[in-house]
This record gives structure tokens, C-alpha cells and sequence, in this order.
């Protein structure tokens, strides 16, 4: 029995330290993708889900821009 509960604990902790390490490296990683606060976004185009053409400066608002881009699992 206290074989089981050792084997159990030893798995919870290696288990717990790989998430650790992984949430860590992503941390790290995200960090350095994308614009810093404040840098301005290249130029760009492209179309909407109508097919209109659309670029930075036709989405540009009078306190800027959010853009999101969102994959549907239908794509």
C-alpha cells in the first residue's frame, strides 16, 4: 500500500513540475511576440467577412484600434 502512495506522489510532483516549466516557457515566449504598448501597427490589408477591403487606416478609430483575429474551427 505505501508503494501505491509513493508511486501516486511521485507522479502528482513530476507531474506538477512539467506544468511549471511549461507555463513558465510560455510565459517567455509570449512576451516576445507581438507589438510593445505604444509601437504602432504595420501597414496592412486585407478583406472582411463581407469581402470589403480593409486596412489600418480604414479601422483606425478616434482612440485607436483593437483588432482581433479569431480562427473558427470551420476554416
Amino acid at each position: 500500500m505505501k508503494y501505491v502512495v509513493a508511486i501516486g506522489l511521485s507522479i502528482a510532483s513530476l507531474a506538477l513540475a512539467y506544468m511549471q516549466e511549461t507555463s513558465s516557457s510560455k510565459q517567455r515566449v509570449s512576451s516576445s511576440i507581438g507589438l510593445k504598448v505604444g509601437q504602432n501597427a504595420p501597414a496592412f490589408a486585407s478583406r472582411d467577412q463581407f469581402g470589403h477591403e480593409q486596412s489600418i487606416e480604414t479601422l483606425k478609430g478616434s482612440n485607436g484600434t483593437v483588432l482581433l483575429f479569431f480562427r473558427s474551427a470551420d476554416w
